[in-house]
């Protein structure tokens, strides 16, 4: 006798159709633009203050701040700070402080000047210039990292030193470089470009080419361990100090760079180049540095970002 086949109530029939798969539930944490917003919440309130103030401007003042004149001085002075904070975001990371860059903004386009003076080309000041930066930075990491002295007390008093050498040397008197205006160099490096200072272009290549260094390079990623943790950063084969006076270098290239953009804007040296800039540059560094011994990419650095090494406090703040 057969038996008698029951359907499976636990498996559908084949002529019953199956119901669509339903999409992942995902929380919505997970959204890609709350990401977005959570990595980069300083820049962007930053921003909206910016637009906020802005608006308010526009709103008293229609006439100042609709006028193309106001931003152009803006972008043609703006890159000289950045030269130089983009930089100061690499020592900030490692956990030290570099207060000499005015001075060696002074001198190192002191040194541009004195060649162009001379009459050589001013591509080979710009070079003298750079190669001047790098020995001070050099120097002045060499002091700090082989010398054992505080960042914050020997980088003030070397920008107190070369100063005092500038002034004396050059008796306060300034330079006059007219004949930068016929050259190549102020062409391609300080002209504009449909009306827009071409300073501002470069300034952007620079804090691009930093970022990168930054987050895609070796350098970048050992300037993050050496600043969260220097022995970890030991144990893992990194020359620590190496890394420490590399970014004390890079400043000092980036001081050479802001002070040679300076002097060709004005087409005068002065023997206070320099100066002006070391409390709007650290305001502006501090930004990217919200926290003892953290620091933001340098794209960010003005306004930052999310702060990625989260230590304790600077070795030079602890050695002060």
């Amino acid at each position: 006798m057969s038996k008698t086949m029951e359907p499976d109530l636990h498996e559908p029939s084949a002529g019953i159709p199956r119901p669509s798969a339903q999409k992942e539930w995902k929380h919505p944490s997970d959204h890609w633009m709350r990401g977005f917003i959570l990595d980069n919440r300083a820049a962007l309130g930053t921003l909206a203050v910016f637009i906020v103030m802005m608006t308010v401007f526009l709103i008293a003042n229609p006439t100042v701040f609709t006028t193309w004149y106001l931003y152009r001085s803006v972008l043609t002075t703006l890159p000289v700070a950045l030269f130089v904070v983009v930089p100061l975001v690499f020592v900030v990371t490692c956990g030290e402080i570099d207060l000499s860059f005015p001075a060696t903004m002074g001198f190192a386009s002191w040194v541009f000047a004195l060649v162009v003076q001379a009459g050589y080309d001013p591509f080979l000041g710009i070079a003298a210039a750079l190669v001047t930066g790098m020995l001070l930075g050099f120097l002045v990491g060499s002091l700090v990292v082989y010398g054992g002295l505080s960042s914050l007390i020997a980088t003030l008093g070397m920008n107190f030193l070369l100063r005092g050498l500038i002034q004396i040397i050059n008796e306060g008197k300034s330079m006059a470089l007219t004949s930068l205006s016929d050259s190549w160099a102020y062409t391609i490096f300080s002209s504009q470009l449909l009306g827009i200072p071409v300073q501002i272009f470069w300034a952007i290549g620079f804090v691009v080419l930093s970022a990168m260094l930054y987050n895609r390079h070796r350098f970048g990623a050992q300037v993050r361990v050496v600043g969260d943790n220097p022995d970890s950063a030991q144990q893992m084969g990194i020359d620590v100090k190496r890394v420490r006076v590399k970014v004390f270098v890079f400043v000092g290239i980036g001081a050479a760079i802001a002070g040679t953009f300076s002097v060709m804007i004005n087409f005068t040296w002065w023997p206070t180049a320099g100066d002006g800039y070391l409390l709007p540059v650290l305001a502006l560094c501090s930004s990217a540095a919200r926290r003892p011994g953290a620091a933001s990419a340098p794209w960010s650095a003005a306004p930052s970002a999310r702060s990625p090494c989260p230590s304790s406090r600077p070795a030079s703040w602890r050695q002060a």
